[in-house]
């Protein structure tokens, strides 16, 4: 690998020394010396020796000089830089401020970003063949199949064996013979360029309202400067075509767009889309890509040749050179949130990274967030509002269904009214969605006998039934274990029973009333990666389903025109357990859901069974009134400080031993901050207080907007040392609290 010439060469009167950060979860970054054949500049991708192993790190900038300085004798050497693009300055900025906020050693943030380890290995070259000048081999037969392959090789370009082979239609051991007879000479190609979505194609025609908005993104791309614009549209309403405008606008500037999406099922009908729109498909980055995928792309992202990345929220870390634009797609969304490692929202921390780029965001949904509400209301954001359908469709009509006057039949779960809507729907042709945010067969299997419950060994949590796969699964650890015959407590045969409805058992139910239609399930453990995705949105688009069951990776992103009924079979499912975004939560993902019906020329309707209709979410969804709902929300958060009128941290405990896990707490608790608006509660047992065999308390700080709660929080936890296996995870703005 060829060095290039360093950018800055400070020397320090002796051996130039520069700080390595590495993607571990260290204090921060260590000086390193720089041998003289060997010039690095900040951002550089280098080896260096830690310990007894080496490590891959980045330059993060000059190291330290004077009376403090590490002596120059026990500096260890910069080992290699590698040949690949730094990591950009603004991307560096963008680790050391989540690491801040967040309350992680930088090198835990860094390791976000180098995710790719093979990454850093030079690309192996593709092997081509082409027609050699060598003449036949003495005995060499050259057979008809031979000689055709051998006849394509002299008249085109070099191409991979298998290519060749295909082409002239014969086996791939003609071809490989041919090569060992040494008629086929074999070369290197360099990596092909990822194919480059192309800004300058026309898009569809807009209405007025989309033309309107989608220019006022242009002018925000055009500017080059940081900007905030909430994208608020009804379902249907077309705000990806619009946003669409203004990644054409960056991509005709020669920058780079990211667009993040909360759902991997999402990925693939958007794909389709924007494929359409720009004749060639975006990088993708989320977890399904193959490991050769995910390394070609990352090289990609950081040369620059990637100008279009769509992903999850992991995808904001990647070291793009000239990022123009950012697109939340689906704003609100609760899958932004990482709860794991560093726990950070993708959403908030997608701002922060336009600003430290001076560059404009998009946040688009039918159902803001609070949060951005809020700040578009106080002109700290832009608003482009979006108030109807495209294409002349209506939203349509939402009915509550109460279950205390239409009570569905013992051990079944529709009501009569939907089971009759269900009926109509399919006898005109049209297709219904069935949505309950629950996977799986049961959520509880029971004994009838001694009343005991089927737990997982290593949680809090009831087991789950899937009967397709005959397993009872923990959803929080990913135990599973096959039903037992008997009951593991009284030991009687016979006697376990499952209780309540999963999606598996509503389509056993569905099944039963219609026997001859077409039903399916559509949850994130039978859609496994964006290719089923995929296979199931063209199932539903060509009308080969007449009845989708689906949790909540159907309630936005879809499409189907035929689509015209949407039964909520538990609408009060996800108001309860003390969440303080319950209320608002869940009017998000009903509305969402209730805007899969009617998205073409045939109206929907949407019935939403629920025991307290009564309920605002209930009275907000039927009145088609959401900003009366999410004022009187704002006004309830405002009025007791919750975010996001205040601010709130989370600390986490949890040991595998609870003993030790009560007395961390404890110490904790004794010196927790005090202070105007300051106030600390708990410590208490985590709703979910057993999570793969650890014990977990929890404390919640709670303080006004404006004040430094991470200065608060780091000084807490330098007063209480945290010893033995128990660990103490920091979650800033939490969203769960499980």
């Amino acid at each position: 690998m060829q060095s290039r010439p360093a950018t800055s060469a400070a020397a320090t009167g002796g051996k130039r020394r520069v700080k390595v950060l590495l993607p571990l979860p260290l204090d921060g970054a260590y000086d390193y010396g720089v041998p003289a054949e060997l010039p690095v500049a900040a951002g550089d991708f280098v080896i260096v020796p830690l310990g007894r192993r080496e490590e891959i790190g980045v330059v993060w900038g000059e190291g330290e000089t004077g009376p403090g300085a590490i002596a120059e004798s026990r500096l260890k050497p910069v080992l290699h830089r590698f040949d690949l693009p730094p990591m950009p300055e603004v991307a560096r900025r963008f680790v050391d401020w989540v690491a801040r906020y967040t309350l992680n050693p930088p090198g835990t943030v860094l390791r976000m970003a180098m995710s790719v380890s093979a990454a850093f290995e030079e690309p192996r070259p593709v092997i081509a063949y082409r027609r050699s000048g060598a003449g036949l081999p003495e005995g060499f037969k050259l057979t008809p199949q031979r000689r055709r392959l051998l006849d394509l090789a002299a008249a085109g370009p070099a191409r991979p064996l298998g290519d060749l082979a295909r082409e002239a239609g014969v086996g791939t051991g003609v071809a490989r013979a041919l090569a060992d007879a040494g008629l086929l000479e074999a070369v290197a190609l360099p990596a092909a360029p990822p194919p480059q979505p192309d800004g300058t194609r026309p898009g569809p025609a807009l209405s007025q309202d989309q033309r309107a908005a989608a220019d006022e993104l242009k002018a925000r791309v055009a500017s080059g400067a940081y900007s905030v614009t909430l994208l608020d549209g009804v379902t249907g309403s077309g705000k990806t075509e619009v946003y669409f405008e203004a990644i054409a606008a960056a991509l005709r500037a020669g920058r780079q767009a990211l667009v993040l999406l909360p759902e991997i099922a999402l990925t693939a009908p958007w794909l389709g889309r924007f494929a359409e729109r720009f004749g060639a498909p975006p990088a993708e980055w989320h977890s399904e890509l193959s490991a050769k995928q995910r390394r070609l792309n990352w090289r990609a992202v950081g040369d620059g040749s990637a100008r279009v990345v769509v992903g999850a929220r992991s995808a904001l870390f990647l070291p793009y050179p000239d990022l123009g634009l950012i697109v939340v797609d689906e704003e609100h969304d609760q899958a932004f949130k990482q709860e794991d490692g560093v726990i950070y929202h993708a959403r908030d921390m997608a701002v922060v990274r336009a600003h430290l780029g001076g560059i404009p965001i998009v946040l688009s949904s039918a159902t803001p967030s609070l949060e951005s509400t809020v700040n578009a209301d106080a002109g700290r954001y832009r608003r482009l509002h979006l108030p109807a359908r495209h294409a002349g469709a209506v939203l349509p009509e939402i009915q509550a269904v109460d279950l205390r006057r239409h009570r569905p039949p013992r051990q079944r779960w529709l009501s009569p009214p939907l089971r009759d809507a269900l009926k109509e729907t399919l006898a005109q042709g049209e297709q219904a969605l069935l949505f309950l945010n629950r996977r799986g067969y049961a959520p509880l299997t029971l004994c009838r006998a001694c009343g005991h419950r089927l737990q997982c060994p290593q949680c809090s949590a009831w087991l789950v039934e899937h009967r397709l796969i005959r397993q009872l699964q923990c959803h929080h650890c990913g135990h599973a274990m096959r039903a037992p015959e008997a009951c593991p407590a009284c030991g009687t045969a016979g006697e376990l029973a499952a209780c309540g409805p999963g999606v598996e058992r509503l389509s056993e139910e569905v099944s039963e009333l219609f026997p001859k239609a077409r039903v399916s399930v559509m949850a994130s453990d039978t859609i496994t990666g964006p290719q089923a995705a995929a296979e199931f949105v063209r199932a539903v688009t060509e009308r080969e389903i007449d009845i989708v069951i689906g949790t909540q990776i159907v309630a936005k992103g879809h499409h189907f025109p035929f689509l015209t009924l949407v039964g909520v079979v538990d609408g009060d499912l996800g108001l309860s357990g003390g969440d303080l975004r319950a209320a608002e939560r869940s009017f998000q993902l009903l509305y969402q859901v209730a805007g899969r019906a009617g998205r073409a020329d045939r109206p929907g309707r949407v019935l939403v069974q629920t025991a307290d209709p009564d309920h605002p979410v209930m009275q907000a969804l039927v009145a088609g009134d959401r900003d009366r709902f999410l004022a009187a929300e704002a006004a309830d958060r405002k009025r007791h400080g919750m975010p996001p009128f205040g601010r709130l941290v989370a600390l986490i405990v949890s040991a595998g031993d609870a003993g030790h896990a009560d007395a961390t707490v404890r110490a904790l608790a004794r010196t927790a901050p005090r202070g105007e608006g300051v106030e600390v509660l708990g410590p208490s047992e985590a709703p979910l207080r057993l999570l793969r065999g650890r014990h977990r308390r929890r404390l919640l700080l709670k303080a006004p907007r404006g004040a430094d709660v991470q200065g608060l929080v780091r000084e807490w936890l330098a007063k209480v040392p945290v010893t033995g296996d128990a660990r103490v995870q920091v979650d800033v703005d939490p969203y769960s609290f499980m």
